[in-house]
């Protein structure tokens, strides 16, 4: 059976796609290209203080970063406010709602007065039957504006059959009137995310357990409208390494975030898809087997644990499996996010992007994330005379300065600028000097790189060139 799914957010304050509503539209959008059905995405930007154009791109732009492309166009849900109007008009009409006019001073006293009897604070369902009432009447007369209410049943209990969570049942005693207009007639969340996905062919639900609760509730309201309910699935919220709910202090939250730390979105969406789903010891999926492969059944009821470690790993993994055009490709893409991506870019003419694809096979065997990868390749971007790090200053010393000042000439004459013959050149004048290897080639890579670790050397020396290579080799021997 197609499955029809929505992801749904609520632009946040912070301005990014956070970590586990992405978690939660993968997990949707997996299911959706599995069974063939419809991927929707819906803004909830019934906040309008919250719903800035900044907050709601962040969110738009993250999903296409990930890859998570989803079915028609993008819904708003505030623009189906009067939609969401004439359904509260439909369930007045039926009597599975009413109106309430109960204060903000009432509301605090029935809280105050469950408190102290032990009790959840509920609303106490004072206005439930009083429409018509001369209560009511003098309500309207004092010119209070009511909520709409949903008359809840009281009694007996409601079963949420959930594929993750399996049978959870809730006393419908502990579940109060849920308001579904607010007093200057603006729906609410669980009104409106109930006729959304109603109206919207919605099959599955698939969202964070703190949820688990609303899924009750709203489940009341499908059946006030004699609607079918759609399937749930809640799935446990992503903790930090501590065990604690993720949060600020365990690092960065957003997608974007994890972009400008050099994360490829392959990865990242295999990592998120195996945390807190278990297909037995396996770690690495393409795409299409991750779409065949992926089952709510198997996703654990506990809390996964973020781990930034494994992570890594992982991205290097995929780093190093991705085809070099299609890396470079992603690395120039990500210059913008990345530290000091922005200032290579503007010096990335036709040249440069030639050396960084001949250097890409030796740099992505050092790499774990794309930082990792621009890091390696600044020998590239450098320009003479090069800054030396400490260990590189080391390795100049007057002994590796002589082995260079010996070595320009006899690569100078050079008559084809490879990296074989570069290699030719450097072991023949090893076995002449008496010197090792590693005394030469290191001063070599110091001399060329301003470091002491590179990809191969002679590698390096081919994709600098004769003019460049000869005349950083020149200024470290002087």
């Amino acid at each position: 059976m197609s499955e029809s799914v929505v992801t749904r957010f609520a632009p946040s304050p912070t301005g990014y796609l956070h970590i586990g509503g992405a978690r939660t539209a993968l997990f949707n959008w997996l299911l959706a290209r599995q069974t063939g059905g419809k991927m929707l995405l819906r803004i909830e930007d019934t906040d309008r203080e919250r719903s800035t154009d900044a907050a709601i791109g962040a969110i738009i732009d993250g999903m296409k970063w990930l890859g998570l492309e989803w079915d028609d166009e993008v819904i708003y849900q505030f623009s189906r406010a009067q939609r969401h109007r004439e359904v509260v008009e439909e369930m007045l009409a039926r009597g599975a709602a009413y109106k309430c006019y109960a204060s903000a001073q009432e509301l605090d006293h029935m809280r105050e007065k469950a408190r102290a009897e032990g009790r959840p604070p509920r609303y106490d369902g004072r206005w439930r039957d009083l429409s018509g009432s001369p209560e009511e009447e003098a309500a309207i007369a004092e010119g209070r504006k009511p909520v709409v209410r949903l008359k809840a049943p009281r009694d007996g209990e409601t079963i949420i059959d959930d594929k993750v969570q399996g049978k959870v049942t809730f006393p419908n005693k502990d579940l109060d009137d849920l308001v579904l207009l607010r007093s200057d007639g603006n729906p609410t969340y669980m009104l409106a995310v109930v006729v959304d996905d109603h109206d919207m062919g919605v099959t599955q639900i698939v969202r964070g357990d703190d949820h688990l609760t609303n899924a009750a509730r709203q489940t009341h309201i499908y059946q006030a409208m004699g609607w079918t309910a759609p399937d749930w699935a809640h799935i446990p919220l992503i903790h930090g390494p501590d065990g604690a709910k993720m949060s600020k202090r365990h690092g960065a939250l957003g997608v974007d975030a994890y972009r400008a730390m050099g994360y490829l979105p392959d990865a990242l969406r295999n990592y998120l898809a195996r945390l807190g789903w278990s297909q037995g010891d396996r770690e690495f999926f393409s795409t299409q087997e991750l779409i065949e492969a992926f089952s709510l059944a198997q996703v654990h009821r506990s809390p996964a644990r973020f781990d930034f470690a494994k992570l890594e790993n992982m991205n290097g993994h995929f780093l190093r499996a991705m085809p070099d055009d299609a890396l470079l490709a992603q690395l120039i893409a990500s210059l913008p996010y990345l530290p000091g991506g922005p200032e290579l870019a503007e010096k990335l003419d036709d040249h440069k992007t030639a050396q960084l694809a001949s250097a890409l096979p030796g740099l992505k065997e050092r790499a774990k994330t794309l930082i990792e990868l621009l890091d390696g390749a600044q020998f590239l971007f450098a320009e003479r005379p090069l800054s030396y790090d400490d260990k590189a200053t080391q390795i100049l010393n007057p002994e590796g300065r002589a082995h260079l000042a010996a070595l320009a000439p006899r690569l100078a004459a050079l008559p084809d600028w490879k990296a074989a013959e570069a290699e030719a050149v450097v072991r023949a004048y090893v076995a002449e000097s008496g010197a090792k290897l590693g005394q030469v080639a290191q001063p070599l890579r110091a001399a060329l790189t301003g470091r002491s670790t590179s990809p191969g050397i002679f590698d390096v020396l081919e994709t600098l060139g004769r003019e460049e290579s000869l005349g950083r080799i020149v200024d470290a021997s002087a």
